[in-house]
């Protein structure tokens, strides 16, 4: 170790002494949180159901947006119902649900003591850089699951929840599909948004230049189109809706390799 005299004294044992300690600190907060959301299954639940709702905040901006270039346009009202087909599959989604939860509330928390474990090791302009790299890695994430929630999420259940292949064919949707499709899009949303982080380490190893990124936007346009359109319901809106942000990551992303190669 090369901060401080007293991290060169530890020992192999006083380190995982100290791991222990910071891991036992995350779970704790950890599990103070997901309690909380257990707790309050009300509140928590109203917030995640809210994107199925037909009068979703989303859809509202939407029509004023539209209203306000002339465009006289409502979406349609819609009704999805949410089904259990196990005895006990409301309680354990319940549970899982609040654990997801509590690891996502006490994620700030936990970056924080990594840093605080990790930083021992590091000179004082590492320490900095990587305080930055994080907390750079952390608002995109947040972003992208600001995204999916806002964005991604209610478009695709709307779509997907009100498509039929024939009249005869009601849809009722499991919870269990309702969450596990509401994650996986969430985890998503949350990795593609640290677009420009990567592209920072690609240009500081020499793997991408500015020059590179801005010869090929054009290309870059089409394939993220063609990503967008797998992830995404195949409609116009929603292919708009998630490419438009994700092109500025593009352009984010080439500005920040034109730092890295100053």
């Amino acid at each position: 170790m090369r901060s401080s005299k007293n991290d060169e004294l530890l020992t192999f044992g006083g380190h995982l002494e100290v791991l222990r300690r910071m891991l036992f600190r995350v779970i704790a907060m950890a599990g103070a949180i997901a309690c909380g959301v257990f707790c309050f299954k009300d509140v928590t639940w109203n917030i995640l159901m809210a994107p199925s709702e037909w009068d979703f905040c989303t859809y509202r901006w939407l029509e004023t947006c539209m209203r306000a270039v002339g465009i006289g346009f409502r979406f349609e009202e819609f009704h999805v119902q949410m089904i259990a087909t196990d005895l006990s599959s409301q309680f354990m989604m319940h549970l899982t649900t609040a654990v997801y939860l509590g690891l996502l509330g006490a994620s700030p928390y936990i970056l924080y003591e990594l840093f605080r474990f990790i930083s021992p090791a590091l000179y004082e302009n590492e320490r900095r850089y990587s305080a930055l790299v994080v907390g750079i890695i952390y608002v995109l994430f947040v972003l992208g699951v600001l995204m999916s929630y806002f964005v991604l999420f209610p478009i695709a259940f709307r779509f997907l929840g009100t498509y039929s292949v024939s009249a005869k064919v009601v849809s009722n949707i499991t919870i269990d599909s309702y969450v596990a499709t509401f994650v996986s899009l969430t985890l998503v949303m949350g990795v593609v948004f640290q677009l420009p982080v990567v592209a920072f380490f690609l240009g500081k190893m020499g793997i991408v230049t500015s020059d590179m990124l801005t010869r090929y936007r054009r290309h870059s346009l089409i394939a993220i189109m063609l990503v967008t359109a797998v992830i995404t319901p195949p409609d116009v809106m929603t292919l708009v809706l998630v490419t438009i942000p994700l092109y500025l990551l593009y352009e984010v992303s080439i500005h920040v390799v034109r730092r890295v190669e100053r």
